[in-house]
């Protein structure tokens, strides 16, 4: 039945393998390995923390006031941060196993953190797939880029994949889970976008005088 090489069939069930070589890690250790990401939190948050420390500044609070105030900032973001980047990643689907492997009658999410519930096939109503593809300009030495994205209409809501690189065959994959989800009356939908990469902008020569001398454009 798979015909895909994302399709994987086992004796038990058919697997959608949405990212190739991971495996649920657990939860302790997503914790850990979001600790070091959390750091760019306070990074991003900056502004908003130095206006805080500017306004104190002007009110008459003292230096050692403000240093703490600001620590005090930066470790609520950092804390916040890593408790996004968890979630986040707890939640990050892997795989979706089709269950038996010929004529599925379940389904269920396998997350980083570990694998969802089973549920009665009919739950997916609709895989919608989107296929983009960058395309070079011109005399651009770079190859295309080609991103595939999964959205799981399901019953109690959507189920979105963040776009993932993708060198298949959309159509091929669009045809498998068709095949073998068609029975049970799941619709595939195939969208592909594409687009081609923006130039880069050249930036405008000045002339020693100081004033800017514009390009006539013919290149």
């Amino acid at each position: 039945m798979a015909t895909d090489p994302l399709l994987r069939q086992g004796p038990d069930s058919t697997d959608l393998v949405l990212r190739p070589g991971d495996s649920p890690a657990g939860t302790a250790r997503i914790v850990l390995a979001s600790a070091g990401s959390a750091l760019f939190a306070p990074l991003v948050l900056v502004v908003p923390t130095l206006l805080v420390a500017f306004w104190m500044a002007l009110a008459g609070a003292r230096a050692s006031t403000v240093f703490v105030v600001v620590g005090v900032i930066a470790g609520l973001e950092y804390l916040l941060g890593w408790l996004v980047l968890i979630v986040s990643g707890a939640r990050r689907i892997l795989r979706v196993e089709f269950a038996p492997a010929g004529v599925p009658a379940s389904l269920r999410l396998v997350r980083a953190v570990g694998p969802d519930d089973w549920l009665p096939v009919d739950t997916l109503r609709e895989v919608r797939l989107t296929h983009k593809v960058v395309e070079p300009y011109q005399g651009d030495r770079k190859p295309a880029v080609s991103t595939l994205a999964l959205e799981l209409v399901l019953r109690g809501g959507p189920e979105r994949l963040d776009p993932l690189p993708f060198g298949g065959d959309p159509q091929r994959l669009a045809y498998a889970l068709e095949a073998l989800l068609g029975p049970a009356g799941v619709v595939v939908e195939l969208r592909t976008e594409r687009s081609t990469r923006n130039r880069p902008q050249r930036n405008s020569g000045w002339t020693s005088g100081g004033s800017a001398s514009a390009g006539s454009g013919g290149g």
